[in-house]
């Protein structure tokens, strides 16, 4: 029988360096660190118990393991998924508070943290095998599928907290922070943009899921962030759809992503350094 679970809780990250990634990652994308120890860091997007895990790790940087969040009572576990990504069952931690985030009072968060971690995408050599697993044996329950090689998952509301696209080579692609509009999404790009950051993709509004988004490239882990707003919510009665694989499912605004969105080599992170798609060089 699968588990009960109720949403994402964490995404962790293997790192060369603890201080500089845990430094970098509050400094530019507005997340508290909530404990540290010898081998690992906890942080917060705002007064949940953690969502990013930093983990010290001599192997190469990257994604380790998605966390996913068990109803109470549930049992903990921890799996590989077939295509080798972590899975981490996480017990039920009562909420400090019922109350909204914006009515509690804190000394600790900075001004602008994001809402919440709130989905993960990963390019996968075999999409149905992928999204049979994670829904036959953890009760993921699908959303959408986009032809024949995009497929998007849910467990409440939020239109997806699992996303996959059938790519080769199989990688993990982005985490996602929630933001609540537009406008917070401007300040966070700007605020980017003076660390030296760089948009992959957007902003624009995807079809599927009608978020807001943009892309945030991050070579240090080899991924990609999102920052997204505004995502659809789901009906209790849910019936999957079947999007046609069109421009204007990807983005309503017009422009689809350029090839290296999709790539994570260096090369592709040196052409999107120096502009070179816009610029007329295609790439390989």
């Amino acid at each position: 029988m699968a588990p009960d679970l109720v949403g994402i809780h964490h995404v962790a990250l293997r790192v060369f360096d603890l201080d500089e990634a845990s430094e970098r990652w509050s400094r530019e994308f507005g997340l508290t660190v909530r404990e540290r120890r010898d081998d690992r860091v906890l942080l917060a997007c705002a007064f949940e118990d953690y969502c990013l895990e930093l983990v010290a790790s001599g192997d190469r940087p990257g994604f380790d393991h998605a966390g996913w969040q068990l109803a109470p009572g549930g049992e903990v576990a921890e799996l590989r998924d077939p295509d080798g990504h972590g899975v981490e069952l996480v017990p039920w931690r009562e909420p400090e508070s019922r109350f909204p985030d914006v009515s509690r009072r804190t000394k600790d968060l900075p001004a602008l943290p994001p809402r919440k971690l709130g989905h993960v995408n990963v390019l996968t050599e075999d999409a149905a095998r992928l999204s049979a697993f994670y829904m036959d044996e953890l009760g993921f329950r699908l959303t959408d599928r986009l032809g024949d090689e995009g497929i998007w998952l849910h467990l409440n509301s939020d239109h997806h907290v699992l996303a996959m696209l059938e790519k080769e080579p199989a990688h993990f692609h982005h985490l996602a922070f929630e933001l609540r509009d537009i406008g917070e999404m401007r300040i966070m790009l700007d605020h980017l943009a003076k660390h030296g950051r760089w948009v992959v993709w957007g902003p624009g509004r995807h079809g599927v899921a009608a978020s807001l988004f943009a892309y945030v490239r991050v070579p240090e882990e080899d991924l990609i962030v999102e920052l997204y707003a505004d995502m659809e919510q789901l009906a209790p009665n849910h019936e999957p759809r079947d999007w046609d694989d069109t421009p204007h499912s990807s983005n309503v605004w017009g422009t689809l992503p350029p090839r290296t969105y999709f790539r994570f080599d260096p090369e592709a992170i040196e052409l999107e350094r120096g502009q070179s798609e816009a610029l007329g060089r295609a790439p390989s």
